[in-house]
């Protein structure tokens, strides 16, 4: 319905209502599959990248290789902050076979690579990709997900990251084998990989319909009306009955095309600064974390308990496995036991199974076994943890820039966390003096304990809440933040 009040264009909308009473059917799993690859698609690329196949081939450095990494986390950072605000402004799908389709060729091109700058460019355009990928589909999981499912979906979607990593760590097993053919082809094989994945994917993508909620939002009421229909009667075909939505959980706004930044500004740190502090402490300290142990466990393994180069990738699936099902089996707490309790427990106990860690590797009580089940079971409460981070800048904001803040938390997450490798680095040292690395371990303990009391103090209880009832959009007719109080620890 559209109605007229002193001039402006209002729209009364049970869209979001209707989103969110639908049951569990193969339109969501479609969703999932289609846009949750991202994550295996980042996982994938980091791992291949980090077995530095292609070091003796372009006559790189080991500085070099680090820096090629660095760049790609850059391109990460530089294309979630460009295509945050073009998801927010263009709507979702567009912006997710967009940052596919760049994804695609900057992967693809950098196999093909003849010298290291042509490799760090499209190393970068290819992180570009996968930056705007994070911002674009994480906006669009939660927006067409129901509530009573979205943080399991969310959580576990984002954990797949780890699915992506063990998929490059199988593929090195052969690919950069000492074989001859390895040795030529195998590297550029392996950054084939993600784009192969990449272009069944976006055949998928192109039959995920827009949010209907951003289309609701910018003026496109009839649009987004249809695309409801149509979900809801698939939904109908396949033999599910779907109660009539109350007509008092409309929903009424005055359409919004574009948000400036100073009214964006005003909403992170005037109308909700402490879920602005919320996200910001949510994200810098599971980066911190992950950077710290991920980004250094080879040398650990190597420095202090003697494993080869060629015996790492063995002792990684382990600790990929942890990671994984960590979210997969914590997800679903997430929306029964609710946010902030969830939050606190896993980074807490993630917290607390390191630094007993920390104290055995002091008094030399682990060997590499015991040391990578320690980290297992210490990331598999961090992994949960940490996908959490992204599923709760992504909800406890207004629709309207849901994808810049998605955007600028990931941003200074990622640019916070950098700073943790060259520190563990240097701790780590020739691996002459356990105290040094001990003492990072006991850092990186209270880091995420400090993350899981933050949460239960400031934390939103978005369980099972529409998004609408946990911020009300910019666009709400009468909005002024009233949904803040009603999901928990209010602004």
């Amino acid at each position: 319905m559209v109605t007229s009040n002193a001039g402006a264009r209002q729209v009364r909308s049970l869209v979001p209502a209707r989103m969110d009473r639908l049951p569990w059917t193969k339109f969501h799993w479609t969703v999932i599959f289609g846009l949750g690859v991202s994550w295996i698609l980042d996982g994938l690329e980091v791992q291949i990248v980090a077995t530095a196949g292609f070091q003796h081939d372009l006559h790189m450095s080991s500085a070099q290789v680090g820096l090629t990494g660095t760049i790609y986390l850059l391109g990460e950072v530089v294309g979630a902050l460009y295509f945050g605000r073009l998801a927010d402004k263009l709507g979702r799908k567009r912006l997710f076979i967009l940052t596919l389709a760049i994804y695609l060729a900057g992967s693809g091109i950098g196999g093909l690579a003849f010298a290291m700058w042509f490799l760090w460019i499209f190393r970068f355009i290819a992180g570009m990709g996968i930056g705007g990928e994070y911002t674009a589909i994480n906006s669009a999981i939660d927006e067409l997900i129901p509530s009573h499912y979205r943080g399991r979906v969310d959580i576990a979607v984002n954990g797949t990251y780890w699915a992506g990593a063990a998929l490059g760590a199988t593929a090195n097993l052969f690919l950069l084998a000492d074989t001859g053919f390895a040795n030529s082809w195998g590297w550029r094989i392996g950054f084939f990989i993600g784009p192969l994945l990449g272009l069944i994917i976006i055949y998928v993508r192109r039959h995920i319909p827009e949010s209907p909620r951003w289309l609701m939002t910018h003026g496109r009421e009839d649009e987004a009306e249809s695309t409801v229909d149509e979900i809801e009667a698939d939904i109908r075909a396949a033999g599910h009955e779907l109660p009539e939505v109350d007509d008092s959980k409309a929903l009424e706004v005055s359409p919004l095309p574009s948000v400036p930044f100073r009214q964006v500004a005003r909403v992170f740190l005037r109308e909700y600064p402490k879920r602005t502090f919320l996200g910001l402490s949510m994200m810098i300290t599971q980066s911190f974390l992950y950077n710290a142990i991920f980004f250094t466990y080879a040398l650990v393994l190597q420095k202090f308990y003697g494993v080869s180069l060629s015996g790492i990738t063995f002792y990684f699936f382990p600790f990929a496995v942890g990671n994984l099902l960590g979210p997969l089996v914590l997800g679903p707490l997430f929306d029964t036991i609710g946010r902030r309790k969830m939050i606190f427990g896993t980074y807490a106990l993630s917290g607390l199974v390191l630094a007993v860690s920390a104290a055995l590797f002091q008094a030399g009580l682990l060997n590499a076994t015991t040391q990578t089940i320690f980290w297992c079971v210490a990331f598999f409460f961090a992994s949960a943890g940490a996908s959490s981070a992204y599923l709760t800048v992504s909800e406890i904001f207004p629709l309207e820039l849901r994808g810049q803040a998605i955007s600028y938390f990931f941003a200074i997450g990622q640019i916070a966390g950098a700073v943790a490798p060259v520190l563990y680095g240097s701790m780590i040292g020739d691996g002459s003096s356990r105290g040094p690395l001990a003492a990072g371990y006991y850092l990186g303990a209270a880091v995420m304990a400090a993350g899981g009391i933050i949460a239960l103090i400031f934390g939103v209880n978005a369980e099972r809440q529409s998004l609408e009832s946990i911020a009300d959009p910019l666009s709400k007719v009468g909005g002024g933040n009233e949904g803040a109080g009603r999901a928990g620890a209010g602004r």
